[in-house]
């Protein structure tokens, strides 16, 4: 799954962590086995995490409410300072908030018996990842780089390009932007590419907007279905990178 992080502001935890998993064999529900990991600047740090017994899937049991978290509370003044020097919460007595990065990984053992069809189906909630303003992807892409490397996932065709400029340059509009991301190329561990591969994309209505757009970046054609609805259509796909899908609305 996408990684995500502590992020109690705009999504409640609850539906951070992919929870609502599902997997059916022919029909039928599986079991599956979960590896969590937490990733901090590009290291593992899931074991010094449980040594002192911090969750890592919900960053601590943090509560958005109260904004501590249980698991970090009830350390020691030495187990906390070890966290803090390792950089994986932050040194104010008040501040309970994570600073690593959960990844998961679904698995479960599959036979595939030879010449026979496997009907294989899981589904899950994404992670719904924003921010306040295209305009800091935009026009403001110096001042803050993080927000257009979100906007780096999406690939405006330059008509939508031009009207949100002109929308973000508005002093009475706002034009926060939504994106859901998936992973594609775990399916280039397979022996052949995908032998028929078929991405459909809605473009969503957000309450009370204006205007709603989606927009992601794709390799190849892409059908309009109808005005809502797009496709593309790949035979023996070979993903190459990850799929960032972009919501926007202007407001």
């Amino acid at each position: 799954m996408p990684a995500y992080k502590l992020a109690w502001d705009e999504i409640p935890i609850s539906n951070q962590g992919f929870d609502d998993f599902q997997l059916e064999v022919e029909g039928k529900p599986v079991h599956f086995d979960v590896e969590i990991k937490a990733m901090l600047k590009g290291r593992d740090v899931s074991t010094t995490l449980r040594q002192h017994g911090i969750d890592i899937a919900t960053f601590g049991h943090y509560d958005e409410n109260t904004h501590y978290a249980k698991d970090v509370r009830r350390l020691s003044a030495t187990d906390r300072a070890t966290l803090v020097r390792v950089g994986l919460i932050y040194p104010e007595a008040d501040q309970d908030e994570a600073k690593w990065s959960v990844e998961k990984k679904y698995y479960w053992q599959q036979a595939f018996p030879a010449h026979t069809i496997i009907h294989i189906s899981h589904q899950y909630a994404p992670v719904l990842g924003n921010t306040n303003s295209v305009s800091y992807g935009l026009l403001q892409a110096k001042e803050d780089p993080e927000s257009a490397k979100e906007l780096g996932g999406l690939c405006f065709d330059p008509g939508l390009r031009k009207t949100l400029v002109a929308d973000v340059e508005k002093p009475d509009s706002s034009v926060p932007f939504f994106w859901v991301d998936f992973i594609l190329t775990t399916a280039n561990t397979w022996k052949t590419p995908i032998e028929d591969f078929t991405l459909i994309v809605e473009r969503g209505h957000l309450k009370a907007a204006k205007q709603s757009f989606v927009s992601f970046c794709w390799d190849g054609p892409v059908t309009k279905i109808d005005a809502d609805h797009f496709s593309a259509h790949v035979i023996n796909l070979v993903p190459k990178k990850e799929l960032r899908i972009g919501f926007i609305g202007v407001f």
